[in-house]
């Protein structure tokens, strides 16, 4: 009997001791400024990418606010409002464009995947881009890396872009 006792006692405590381990879901939260010199930003370089991101995150969504630069260089701001239940969310970006999105916590909670869609239109012309961002924040909380692979008509870019948190 008191084997089994001391035994039970032992997985107690190792179960315990596994769930006081669990981490925490990556918190995204703050304001980002780009860091163009250790970002990847491809043949659009930094007009491709937002100057600054303002996220805040609840439990069940996260609110993003991207600083983008017009080729005029006149910023212009816009907003996400994603959540993580899986569900596809339409937000206004600029003008009349759309982008669809759903959201994804990886397994141990540390990164997210934005899987989206936008539909352009110039003229009776339209096209859409389809791509994936992997959201990713150091261990430190210092450092918000958006790795992002889209697909367009004209073909495949990826792009990485590393925020340093102000």
């Amino acid at each position: 009997m008191l084997k089994h006792r001391s035994n039970l006692v032992a997985v107690l405590l190792m179960s315990l001791a596994f769930l006081g381990f669990r981490t925490a879901p990556a918190d995204f939260s703050g304001t980002w400024a780009l860091n163009e010199g250790k970002s990847e930003l491809g043949q659009f370089g930094s007009r491709g990418a937002p100057s600054k991101i303002v996220v805040a995150q609840k439990a069940d969504a996260i609110l993003i606010t991207r600083t983008v630069m017009s080729f005029q260089g006149e910023a212009s701001n816009y907003d996400e409002n994603l959540t993580f239940d899986g569900k596809e969310v339409e937000n206004t970006l600029f003008g009349a464009a759309k982008r669809k999105s759903t959201v994804k916590w990886a397994a141990d909670q540390q990164s997210l995947t934005v899987n989206y869609s936008m539909v352009f239109g110039q003229g009776d012309r339209t096209f859409e881009l389809k791509g994936t961002e992997t959201w990713t924040v150091s261990a430190d909380g210092k450092t918000l890396t958006v790795a992002n692979t889209a697909s367009t008509p004209q073909g495949e870019f990826s792009t990485k872009m590393v925020y340093d948190k102000q």
